[in-house]
């Protein structure tokens, strides 16, 4: 471990401080049980491969496998988080260049061979790079760019890379007169900046510059040792390279968020010439598919873009969750302050026209907990008068990712259950007890009894 600098060991020792890492001393290959171990401690505890057959680097993973380690990554609790997503949003902070840091005490030529890189799953075409930030600079503004794309080698310095092509390091190869694009894949950054590297921005506007909010303080870079781009100091493995769109391969099937296969076609390469490591490196892995890690890399970000987005439009929106069933893409609960009648109608319009892959809205007052599901399907039950409050959209335009698409399109629907008192004559209030009488037991802290197996209040 090395000193207090906000880093993946930094945010590890926290961890272990709360007893929240499983350390596996036994050998585990890096093929298919390196997965299977993470897949069946989800959403457990993080955990940490200290003897990877054939490595000389432990593997971390399930880092950020639940609420509770986002909200310690970023310094806050767990209903802070989206505040705190909404806030970096808005920053918009240079990063502190510095001459040196942790990420370069080690140069070398490029061998992915060396890294314990896990294969996850049955029938997918070999291991693949999750945890990989991809920083890049747009050839024609200079503008910065980090993102995440999976990343599959093919030898010892050449590998595949997963981008759609509406992703922004597709279009800004395309910008380059070749199609080739100078890239850095940083393994292993602070969790903080994993969580910017998702966030759903423009064209131009660099994640990176809004890490540092989240982060809390200062995010210092270094200068890649062979292209122009900016990396973390602190993180763990550096791969500098040269995507090239042009230059393509078979992909085969792959894993997707919804937790299935997908099948994409060709894919663009890159090759890598440096690679750059602390002296005692980590390899970090995110299980991908439908596991909590991935979802929550997705879903949190995403939530905060589309708050932030229906906002523009709708200044009352609240809390937004896209949500664990929904595959952190594919569903969203939105909560609107005192609704007006035919704005649920209208988020839903929003939320659509902001996130093309988003296929279920359902929107409810602000008394609903967005992130609790019994809350939300009770909601449904109770204030979405069917015959006027669903919405369907057939044939509407979505991601490539979607399970269901056919030609680029879903039917899509929206759950309108925001009460409206027109529904129900006797009113939607609540049954529970005076809310001066609530407070003053939970002031007293009045004990709560709980059933056991041995019968109630044992």
């Amino acid at each position: 471990m090395t000193g207090t600098a906000p880093s993946l060991r930094h945010f590890v020792d926290l961890l272990t401080a709360r007893e929240d890492v499983v350390e596996i001393r036994e050998p585990v290959s890096a093929e298919h049980e390196i997965a299977a171990h993470l897949a069946q401690t989800d959403p457990g505890p993080a955990m940490l491969f200290t003897d990877v057959v054939g490595a000389t680097m432990p593997v971390v993973g399930n880092v950020l496998g639940t609420l509770d380690r986002v909200a310690l990554a970023l310094g806050s609790t767990v209903a802070e988080i989206q505040d705190r997503m909404m806030a970096a949003i808005l920053a918009d902070d240079p990063v502190v260049v510095v001459d040196e840091g942790p990420s370069q005490q080690v140069v070398r030529d490029a061998d992915l061979s060396a890294l314990p890189i896990p294969t996850f799953f049955e029938h997918e075409g070999g291991p693949y790079i999750t945890a990989g930030v991809i920083i890049a600079r747009d050839p024609v503004t200079g503008a910065a760019n980090a993102s995440f794309a999976r990343v599959r080698p093919l030898d010892a310095t050449t590998a595949m890379v997963g981008i759609a092509p509406n992703h922004h390091l597709q279009q800004m190869a395309e910008r380059s007169p070749d199609g080739r694009l100078d890239i850095a894949v940083v393994i292993g950054a602070h969790p903080a900046v994993q969580l910017a590297a998702c966030l759903y921005l423009a064209l131009g506007d660099d994640e990176l510059r809004h890490a540092q909010s989240l982060l809390g303080e200062p995010l210092r870079m270094v200068r890649a040792t062979s292209i122009d781009v900016l990396v973390p100091a602190e993180a763990e493995i550096v791969l500098e390279g040269t995507l090239d769109i042009g230059t393509t391969v078979e992909e085969g099937p792959v894993s997707e968020y919804h937790g299935m296969y997908e099948t994409y076609g060709r894919a663009a390469t890159a090759r890598f010439t440096v690679m750059t490591t602390r002296r005692d490196p980590w390899f970090q892995a995110v299980l991908p598919g439908w596991h909590r890690e991935h979802v929550y890399l997705g879903a949190i970000p995403i939530a905060a873009g589309l708050r932030a987005a229906i906002a523009r439009s709708i200044p009352t929106v609240g809390e937004v969750a896209v949500t664990e069933g929904g595959a952190g893409r594919l569903a969203a609960v939105i909560a609107l302050r005192n609704p007006r009648p035919g704005q649920g109608k209208q988020v839903m319009m929003a939320a659509w026209g902001s996130l093309s892959m988003l296929k279920q809205v359902t929107v409810v007052d602000d008394d609903i907990d967005v992130w609790d599901a019994v809350h939300v399907e009770w909601a449904r039950v109770t204030r979405c008068v069917v015959e006027t409050d669903v919405v369907i959209v057939p044939s509407a335009r979505t991601d490539r990712s979607e399970p269901l698409e056919v030609g680029g399109t879903v039917t899509k629907i929206g759950f309108d259950a925001v009460a409206d008192p027109r529904a129900r004559p006797g009113g939607f209030v609540r049954a529970e007890p005076p809310a001066h009488v609530m407070e003053k037991v939970s002031t007293a802290g009045a004990p709560v009894l709980r059933a056991t197996s041995e019968g109630a209040g044992a």
